[in-house]
């Protein structure tokens, strides 16, 4: 049985208030966790990612389930919960929020995740980028059609249009997903953040500052710096978000998943 620690960051940056919302749970056996950028204005943004990572975490810890497509329908039910909270108060007609979530099965020592928008989950194995999470956003199709490469992207002036997000009409929305369970080892570690976090720090700068890191927290620590150092010069960047988890040996094999926040 793995166990586990965990560190979470969000800071509003240089905005007036914070749009990003994340959290997580875990019993014996699972851990879920769930990160969200949310926007639209008028304190919609808040309450569209507050409500995704709440609707998440309450649907997971009611039914825990080691099944990738279960967890698909849970973020499309997430959708259905945010587009009731739009009509049913006309100042949130237009919230929306991105959301990525990550469930990981302690015992089968199994991982799957599911996202939706530009917030990222990224996979690193041995200090090195396994996997990560694909946008769903102008600048990624752009990447996928050969026209940018990610380092264009990062500065494209369009860089924040998505092409899904929750708050979308059922038949428009796009979930991507991990294709299945992965087997996970103590080692590895996720890393799940928003644009505000990954847009000022590259793949590698990502793996450097995990390679260094003495925790899960210290990861963030220095992730946090970078994030700070590159938008020195841009004083109304964006919200940043991250949940750092770690997987590891327990003590021993009746120890709990311990956790750090």
């Amino acid at each position: 049985m793995l166990g586990m620690e965990i560190a979470i960051l969000s800071d509003q940056g240089g905005r007036s208030y914070n749009e990003d919302a994340c959290g997580h749970w875990h019993s014996d056996r699972h851990l879920c966790c769930v990160l969200a950028d949310g926007a639209g204005g008028h304190g919609g943004g808040d309450v569209a990612s507050r409500l995704a990572v709440q609707t998440l975490l309450d649907a997971f810890a009611d039914h825990p389930t080691s099944d990738g497509e279960s967890l698909s329908q849970l973020v499309w039910q997430t959708n259905e919960a945010v587009l009731g909270h739009r009509s049913s108060d006309k100042r949130l007609r237009d919230m929306h929020t991105t959301v990525v979530c990550l469930v990981i099965d302690f015992v089968d020592r199994m991982a799957h995740w599911s996202h939706v928008g530009d917030s990222r989950l990224y996979w690193f194995r041995q200090g090195r980028l396994r996997d990560r999470t694909l946008d769903h956003s102008l600048v990624q199709s752009l990447i996928n059609a050969g026209v940018l490469t990610p380092e264009q992207a990062r500065e494209h002036p369009r860089r924040s249009e998505l092409q899904s997000a929750l708050g979308t009409r059922p038949e428009d929305l796009q979930v991507g997903a991990s294709g299945g369970s992965v087997e996970v080892r103590a080692g590895d570690a996720f890393l799940l953040c928003s644009d505000g976090l990954w847009e000022f720090v590259s793949d590698e700068a990502m793996a450097d500052a995990l390679g260094q890191a003495g925790s899960a927290s210290e990861w963030l620590e220095a992730l946090e710096h970078q994030v700070r150092e590159a938008a020195r010069s841009r004083a109304s960047h964006d919200n940043f978000s991250a949940v750092a988890v770690w997987l590891m040996e327990p003590a021993d094999d009746d120890a709990l998943p311990s956790e750090e926040a």
